[in-house]
C-alpha cells in the first residue's frame, strides 16, 4: 500500500536515446496491448483544429510547417482557448460496476494485440457542461490500455496520479480532457514512454512535444527534444523561440543545453551589432540579453553598448516608468559600467532613464573599480561569479580601455595608463594597430595608438607608440607629452620618450622604435618590459599655456 504522504526518490531521466533494447527498458510491444496492461487511459479531446505541426503544406505533406506557424499558432491559440488555471484536466467518472468505463461497444477488451487503438467518437452530454466549452463543441474519445507502472516510471504526475490515494487512483480508468491541439503531441508522448523514440523529425512537432513532455512532467522526453532541436539548423526565429518558451519549460535542467546554445547562436550572429542595426533593434528582449551578455561582443568601447542599450529600450518602452523598470532590473546588470569612460558615467548619472538610486550605485561600483591597481581588477574580473554577467571582465573591444587621472590646476594635465598583454602585442605583427578608447584634456579628444611598424631607416620591425586627436577643425593648441613604460627589474615607469607637438584635429605624433629594439627583441621572453605578460606604458599630457 502507497503511503499518500511520500514522495519516491526515482532515477528515471537517463539518456533515452541510449535505450534501444527492451533490456534496455524498450516497452513498444506493450503499448495499448490489454495483455500487458493494468488500466484504461481514456482521452477526451474537446473540439478545435489541430495543432500546427499537423498541418498540411500545399504540397500536402505533413509536419513541414515553420517555426514561424508553430509561434503564430501557439499566440493564436493562447488567445482564443480560454484554459483553466491548472495544466490539465483531470474528469472522474461516475461510479460503475467493476473495473472497466462504461464506453460504447468498441471498448478495448477485444483488442487483443493492441494494435488499433480504440477510439469513441460522442457528442458531448449535459453532465459535463463544466468544461468551460460551449454546448455545440463535441468530443472526440480515445481509450488505451496502459501500465502503469511504466508512466509512473516516467513521470512523476502520472506516479501521482496512480499513487495518490483518492478514489481516481484505486479505479481502473483514469480520463484526461486535451484540447484538439494537443492530442498529436500527447500520442507521440505517450509512445515514448513505452520506447524510448519518437517518430517526428520537425521542429514544430517536436515543440509540441515538448510542451507536452513539460505539462506531464516526462523529463527524459524534454531533454530527447531538446537534443534534437538543438542537432537541427538554428534561425534568428527559432532561436528567440527557444528563449521565449514558458517559464515553467525554461526553468527546467532538461532544455538548458537547448537555451544555451540559443543564447551562443544569437551572441555569435550579432557579435558586431553595427552590421545589422535594423535587424538587432528589432530584437525582443530575451535576444538582447543574449547578446549583450557575451565577451566576445566586438563593439568599440563600453559607451556604444550603454548608448545602444538606451536606444533600444526607448523604442520598446516609450513610457518612462516601464523603461525604468526593465532597464533597473534586466539589463543593467548586462552593461559592463566599470569598463565605461568616466565622461559616459557622469552622463548615467544625469539621464532620467535609470532610476537614480540604480544608476547611483552601478556609477559608484564602477569607480570603486577604476580606483582600483591593474592587478587588483584582474582578481576581481577572475573571482567575479558567472551569475554577476561578467561586469568586471572586459570585452573584445576594438578600442583599449585606459585608465586617466585628470588634473585642472595649476594647468590642464592628464596621466593615461594603456596596459596590453602579450598576445595582443604579437598579433600587431606586422603591420598592425591597436587604438585605445578617448581621452579628454582641455576639451578636446585624444586617443593613444601603438604600432608593429619600420624603423626610421626602414631596416627592421619594432615597437611604436602614438598619440593622436580626435577633433578634426581649426582647433589648435600645443601639448607637451611624455611616454613612459614599466620595466625590470625595480617594476617603476621609466621615461622612454619626450616631445612637445602643436596639435590640430586628425593629426597624430610618436616615436616609431620606443624601446630602440628590433620586435624579435621586443617580442622574446628576456624583454624587461613585460612583466606577467603585460607591458604597462603610461602618456603624461599638459597643455602648454
Amino acid at each position: 500500500m502507497n503511503d499518500s504522504n511520500s514522495h519516491p526518490t526515482m532515477v528515471m531521466d537517463s539518456d533515452p536515446s541510449l535505450s534501444t533494447s527492451a533490456n534496455d527498458g524498450d516497452f513498444r510491444f506493450a503499448f495499448n496491448d490489454v495483455n500487458f496492461s493494468d488500466r484504461l487511459l481514456r482521452i477526451e479531446i474537446s473540439g478545435g483544429e489541430p495543432s500546427t505541426s499537423e498541418l498540411r503544406t500545399d504540397a500536402g505533406e505533413l509536419g513541414s510547417c515553420s517555426i514561424v506557424d508553430w509561434v503564430r499558432d501557439r499566440k493564436r491559440r493562447r488567445e482564443d482557448v480560454k484554459k483553466d488555471d491548472h495544466a490539465f484536466d483531470l474528469a472522474t467518472e461516475p461510479d460503475m460496476k467493476g473495473d472497466q468505463p462504461e464506453t460504447d461497444d468498441c471498448g478495448g477488451e477485444d483488442n487483443e494485440h493492441g494494435d488499433d487503438m480504440a477510439i469513441v467518437e460522442e457528442s458531448q452530454s449535459d453532465n459535463e457542461s463544466n468544461w468551460g466549452m460551449d454546448s455545440s463543441t463535441f468530443v472526440r474519445v480515445k481509450e488505451l490500455h496502459i501500465s502503469s507502472p511504466i508512466l509512473a516510471a516516467k513521470s512523476p504526475f502520472f506516479y501521482k496520479l496512480f499513487s495518490n490515494g483518492m478514489r481516481e487512483s484505486e479505479q481502473r480508468h483514469v480520463t484526461l480532457r486535451i484540447d484538439a491541439s494537443e492530442e498529436a503531441a500527447l500520442m507521440e508522448l505517450l509512445n515514448f514512454m513505452y520506447s524510448n523514440s519518437l517518430s517526428i523529425t520537425t521542429a514544430p512537432a517536436l515543440l509540441d512535444v515538448l510542451m507536452a513532455a513539460d505539462k506531464f512532467e516526462v523529463a527524459s522526453c524534454m531533454r530527447y527534444c531538446s537534443r534534437l532541436l538543438r542537432n537541427m539548423s538554428m534561425t534568428p526565429e527559432s532561436a528567440l523561440l527557444y528563449l521565449d518558451l514558458p517559464s515553467s519549460v525554461l526553468m527546467a535542467e532538461a532544455v538548458r543545453p537547448l537555451t544555451d546554445a540559443a543564447k551562443k547562436f544569437l551572441s555569435s550572429r550579432y557579435r558586431d551589432i553595427s552590421r545589422f542595426p535594423e535587424e538587432v533593434m528589432a530584437l525582443p528582449l530575451a535576444g538582447i540579453e543574449a547578446i549583450l551578455s557575451s565577451d566576445e561582443l566586438q563593439i568599440a568601447s563600453e559607451d556604444i553598448v550603454y548608448d545602444f542599450v538606451l536606444k533600444w529600450a526607448r523604442s520598446h518602452y516609450p513610457v518612462l516608468e516601464e523603461r525604468q523598470e526593465i532597464l533597473g532590473s534586466r539589463l543593467a546588470r548586462f552593461i559592463r559600467f566599470p569598463h565605461m569612460t568616466c565622461r559616459k558615467l557622469k552622463k548615467v548619472l544625469t539621464s532620467n532613464d535609470f532610476d537614480t538610486e540604480v544608476a547611483s550605485k552601478l556609477v559608484l561600483e564602477a569607480l570603486f573599480f577604476k580606483a582600483e591597481a591593474p592587478h587588483r581588477q584582474r582578481i576581481l574580473a577572475a573571482e567575479e561569479p558567472a551569475s554577476l554577467n561578467h561586469r568586471f571582465v572586459e570585452r573584445a573591444y576594438r578600442y583599449r580601455p585606459v585608465k586617466v587621472l585628470e588634473f585642472e590646476a595649476p594647468r590642464p594635465q592628464c596621466v593615461v595608463y594603456l596596459d596590453l598583454k602579450r598576445e595582443e602585442c604579437s598579433n600587431l605583427y606586422p603591420a598592425g594597430r591597436i587604438y585605445s578608447q578617448a581621452f579628454h584634456l582641455g576639451g578636446q579628444g585624444f586617443f593613444l595608438s601603438a604600432h608593429c611598424n619600420m624603423d626610421q631607416q626602414n631596416s627592421f620591425h619594432c615597437f611604436g607608440l602614438f598619440l593622436g586627436m580626435q577633433e578634426k577643425g581649426s582647433v589648435s593648441f600645443t601639448v607637451d607629452y611624455e611616454f613612459a613604460a614599466r620595466s625590470k627589474p625595480t617594476e617603476e615607469f621609466v621615461s622612454k620618450y619626450k616631445g612637445n607637438y602643436k596639435f590640430t584635429g586628425g593629426k597624430a605624433v610618436g616615436y616609431r622604435n620606443l624601446f630602440a629594439i628590433p620586435w624579435t627583441a621586443f617580442m622574446s621572453e628576456e624583454c624587461l618590459y613585460f612583466i606577467n605578460g603585460v607591458l604597462h606604458l603610461r602618456a603624461e599630457l599638459t597643455i602648454r599655456r
